[in-house]
């Protein structure tokens, strides 16, 4: 039986709501007033107190301002983890402009799309910290940017000066403050437009209901360019005074020894990360030390039983879980930390946030029953950048986000993410929409068609990818792999690549993707 949580009880929605800052800016100066000398951002190279991070963002806020970054601009920031990347949102915010957070790891191709779309005025590369931000950068011929004081670490910038800004709202629920790209299922890029509040509300929350605090040193791994490190991990964490210990990447060594002399209470990651860490520990032998750790979470992918077992053998703590989306900023739901569960729920939605399940018919599906899930509350967001048309297919009129994935929930409140009504694959956390793989495959001269789906494997799903070739083709399997090398981000490249003489079509010659599923 899982018990109910007391701390959930306790958030009073209208009062969390109305003290909430008016900008995510706002958290650097609200820590700097409360504990000027806590630290508040840890990397290999360097670390920041609460002081210095908000004279390293006003610093940062000035040198943008001269480059005449206005409010309603979009500030691209490439960059793995990094102090460079926070420092740099936070000074994008304070100018009322968007901050664009890029994964540095996209390929080129990626990279430039969105670039296209977006129209930034500056492009920011945190080229001190990414190997691939440097090659991002190096490719747009960018320039070095002056050293401030704090040195926040090497990074680069272009500029361009034609660029419109878009109007300036003064209310924090309609002013946009991130603006992340996630990959639509036409495999266009669509770019999420989340407000202050979404983001503040999540922070807020989200650390709340964990109980986050001064005394937390928190492993940033999941990439702030994605939703979750930025609003819950990043944000979550200096909204609630916590210590971030930022990764650029996962490395099992490394987060074994932050675990074991860093102080490192909160541990965040998808599930991929917990099963290679386990797998680490096991194949080299090493016992396990986490003297501090108090918290431990899988979330961004679907959590199966038996990993969740394991690690909670390890560990010695429950592996906490649960459920959200870009659109969503991104928690809808999650697993309390007063009241774990033995099951691989994704937890009771939030404080706030109403949920509701509607059949493929459009009707509401009965209590306990699977639909589609659709959320509403302060969360979800602002909408498509520049995509209105997709906007009006997502969020209703009076709000309600449609997910797109199936789910239902128990009588005691808990929520099971059952299926994807799209064909979403999550990868290592990150989304993965076969079409936009299927596009690079279908672009080969020697490829017909091509049809890619996710497989399950421990703790993960990879990419598997079929494909026709035209007759009397001699590419072979590890050259298509390799041209989707040079073209796909490395999480959306096919692990395995099957050539059929034909793909199981119907009679519409609509490729039978459930029979692709059958063969695998």
């Amino acid at each position: 039986m899982n018990q109910a949580s007391s701390i959930r009880s306790t958030i009073d929605v209208p009062a969390l709501l109305a003290a909430l800052p008016a900008r995510i800016s706002d958290i650097p100066a609200l820590a700097a007033a409360r504990d000027p000398r806590h630290v508040a951002l840890i990397e290999d190279a360097r670390r920041l107190t609460n002081a210095q991070l908000l004279q390293a963002v006003d610093a940062s806020a000035a040198l943008l301002r001269d480059w005449d970054v206005r409010g309603g601009d979009r500030v691209m920031i490439v960059a793995e983890n990094s102090i460079a990347q926070i420092v740099l949102l936070f000074a994008t915010a304070k100018l009322d402009a968007w901050a664009l957070v890029s994964n540095a790891r996209l390929s080129a191709t990626e990279l430039d799309s969105i670039r296209a779309h977006a129209q930034p005025r500056v492009v920011a590369y945190a080229v001190e910290s990414s190997p691939d931000a440097r090659e991002h950068a190096q490719r747009h011929r960018a320039t070095h940017a002056p050293t401030l004081s704090p040195n926040i670490g090497a990074w680069s910038y272009a500029l361009d000066s034609s660029v419109q800004a878009e109007a300036v709202e003064a209310a924090s629920e309609r002013q946009c403050a991130a603006l992340i790209y996630t990959t639509g299922t036409t495999g266009a890029p669509k770019g999420v437009m989340l407000s202050h509040r979404n983001l503040l509300y999540i922070a807020a929350v989200s650390s709340r209901l964990r109980q986050v605090g001064p005394d937390d040193v928190v492993y940033a791994v999941l990439p702030i360019s994605h939703v979750y490190g930025f609003a819950s991990v990043c944000l979550g964490s200096l909204h609630a005074g916590a210590t971030l210990r930022l990764a650029p990447r996962f490395v099992p060594e490394a987060v074994r020894r932050a675990l074991a002399d860093e102080r490192v209470s909160i541990f965040q990651g998808v599930p991929a990360m917990h099963a290679k860490l386990l797998e680490y520990l096991h194949t080299h032998e090493h016992a396990w030390s986490a003297p501090r750790l108090r918290f431990a979470y899988s979330g961004g992918s679907p959590l199966d039983a038996a990993l969740k077992a394991q690690a909670e053998a390890v560990y010695g703590l429950p592996l906490h879980n649960g459920y959200g989306m870009t659109e969503s900023s991104p928690t809808v739901s999650q697993t309390m930390v007063d009241a774990p569960r033995t099951d691989c729920s994704v937890g009771e939605v939030i404080p706030g946030v109403e949920v509701k399940f509607v059949g493929l018919d459009g009707v509401a599906a009965a209590s306990g029953e699977i639909g589609e899930l659709w959320v509403r509350g302060p969360n979800v967001m602002l909408g498509y950048y520049r995509n209105p048309e997709q906007t009006r297919a997502s969020v209703t009129e009076d709000g309600w986000l449609k997910t797109g994935d199936l789910a239902r929930q128990d009588a005691d409140g808990a929520l099971h993410i059952v299926g994807r009504s799209k064909e979403l694959i999550i990868r290592s956390g990150f989304n993965v929409y076969p079409a936009e793989v299927e596009h690079v495959l279908n672009a080969h001269p020697q490829v017909v068609q091509s049809a890619v789906i996710g497989r399950a494997v421990e703790g993960n799903e990879e990419v598997v990818a079929f494909v026709e070739l035209i007759a009397g083709a001699t590419l072979t399997p590890a050259e298509l792999i390799m041209w989707c090398g040079e073209r796909l981000a490395p999480y959306k490249r096919p692990a395995e690549l099957k050539v059929l003489a034909a793909l199981p079509a119907a009679s519409t010659g609509k490729i039978l993707k459930h029979r692709l599923r059958e063969l695998l």
